[in-house]
């Protein structure tokens, strides 16, 4: 695998206030740099990975089940897979997340064919 270098040009906006790259990975491991803007609000959700959230500047507010969480610029948090979360910024941060295994639906193939696939069930 290449260096995965810290580009814009690779940054993609998740969702509003979001902006997403993914960095280095293996089918078995992932590393996803991640920018929220001030105000941005995550929704609740879950997925099957393990995560380990770690903050590189601003303010993380973040919600694992039923417990909240606030966290700062070189604090981490681990999540495990199946377990609803969200997050939110009053004041913009920089996050890394590392995932096992790799989100699949992250990369940007499967995003397209999820599109497409999405696309095929609204017809």
């Amino acid at each position: 695998m290449a260096v995965i270098h810290s580009d814009d040009r690779q940054t993609v906006a998740a969702e509003p206030g979001l902006q997403r790259q993914v960095m280095s990975h293996s089918p078995e491991l992932m590393l996803v740099r991640n920018r929220m803007e001030p105000g941005w609000v995550g929704a609740l959700h879950s997925h099957p990975h393990q995560q380990i959230v770690y903050v590189v500047s601003g303010h993380l507010h973040f919600r694992l089940a039923e417990e909240r969480h606030e966290l700062k610029a070189g604090d981490s948090l681990y999540v495990p897979g199946g377990v609803a979360h969200s997050g939110s910024s009053t004041e913009g941060c920089e996050v890394l997340d590392i995932f096992t295994p790799l989100r699949e639906d992250y990369l940007p193939k499967s995003r397209e064919r999820k599109d497409r696939e999405q696309g095929n069930r609204d017809q």
